[in-house]
């Protein structure tokens, strides 16, 4: 296909020209709070992926994972996140610095449906709360406190189309390359990929907290 073929939109009018207005019942669905929905699905999920972008945009979106109910409501404005040991690249960190602007969308396993909420994140070294982040004995580092300004709950439209949590949908995982493999030929290593598999497995077992 020749880039001639390709047809770009490039404004939000023809956007909307494109793709239609959405209904005044779907703009309702934003609330700039936790309401006791939200805060049920937070409590109850034990996934979440962050989003964030530095000042220049270039975006990140980080898996985060914990025992559901780690993430802490302070308020109906204000959840806090536990940041657990990772890869020491710091990218969420560094982009919630230059920019504060986050989204964050919750999983919870079964549930078609996620909930979406965005607002902004700052770093907290400490305080009160952090010995209600405290998973298996281990104390956070550091935190991320969230104001959050809109949330609304996402359709289950997504998870629908990809089946996702049908198990008889799902690739055999002996099909796919073991993440020894992926960084072995990535990284150009030489070492070998049973080697790399081993490492990485006793390291996410001992390093989680």
């Amino acid at each position: 296909m020749g880039t001639s073929e390709i047809k770009v939109i490039e404004t939000r009018e023809a956007l909307r020209e494109h793709l239609g207005h959405p209904a005044e019942r779907t703009k309702g669905k934003i609330i700039p709070f936790l309401d006791q929905h939200a805060r049920t699905l937070i409590e109850h999920s034990p996934f979440y992926l962050l989003a964030t972008a530095s000042s220049d945009g270039t975006c990140d979106v980080s898996p985060r994972g914990d025992p559901a109910g780690s993430v802490k409501v302070l308020d109906d404005k204000t959840l806090v996140l536990a940041d657990r040991p990772g890869n020491k690249l710091l990218d969420s960190q560094t982009n919630i610095l230059e920019n504060p602007h986050a989204g964050l969308l919750f999983l919870i396993p079964g549930m078609n449906e996620t909930l979406r909420i965005n607002g902004r994140a700052k770093l907290v070294a400490d305080a009160p709360f952090f010995d209600d982040l405290v998973v298996k004995g281990k104390r956070p580092a550091l935190a991320i406190m969230v104001e959050v300004e809109e949330l609304y709950m996402h359709c289950a439209k997504a998870f629908l189309r990809s089946s996702l949590w049908k198990p008889e949908t799902w690739p055999e995982r002996s099909s796919l390359p073991t993440a020894g493999q992926i960084f072995r030929d990535q990284m150009k290593l030489d070492m070998s990929a049973e080697a790399l598999d081993a490492a990485l497995t006793e390291g996410a077992l001992t390093t989680q907290y």
